[in-house]
């Protein structure tokens, strides 16, 4: 019923930028937040960044002053402007989003998107 499409993804040396985007489409009546995790090979999923509905953030310790999320809700896009890149932060970005979705009887449901390779290295 929804899609989650990344995009942005990279490799970039220490200290760039990069900046994600994610898109959702399909039979969406509302989404209440939109954020993005990261998986590291042989670590858990974290979570980077999130936003709700009301424009509240909330990011990971590891990234906080670095990273900046942001949403464009008439294109239910959300965007992580990544700054100060470092080589820990090397992670398949996985965009994620809580949507209530469905034509005749919508309900809430947690979606992800199919994760997009971040490199940070010199």
């Amino acid at each position: 019923q929804v899609q989650l499409v990344e995009s942005g993804g990279g490799l970039v040396q220490p200290g760039g930028s990069l900046r994600l985007s994610c898109a959702a489409s399909g039979s969406i009546f509302s989404i209440n937040a939109m954020g993005w995790y990261r998986q590291a090979p042989e670590s858990q999923r974290e979570l980077v960044a999130v936003i709700n509905s009301r424009g509240i953030r909330n990011y990971g310790d590891s990234v906080k002053g670095r990273f900046a999320i942001s949403v464009d809700n008439a294109k239910n896009t959300v965007y992580l402007q990544m700054n100060a890149l470092i080589p820990e932060d090397t992670a398949v970005y996985y965009c994620n989003a809580l949507v209530v979705a469905g034509t005749t009887r919508p309900v809430e449901d947690d979606y992800w998107g199919q994760g997009t390779q971040v490199t940070v290295s010199s």
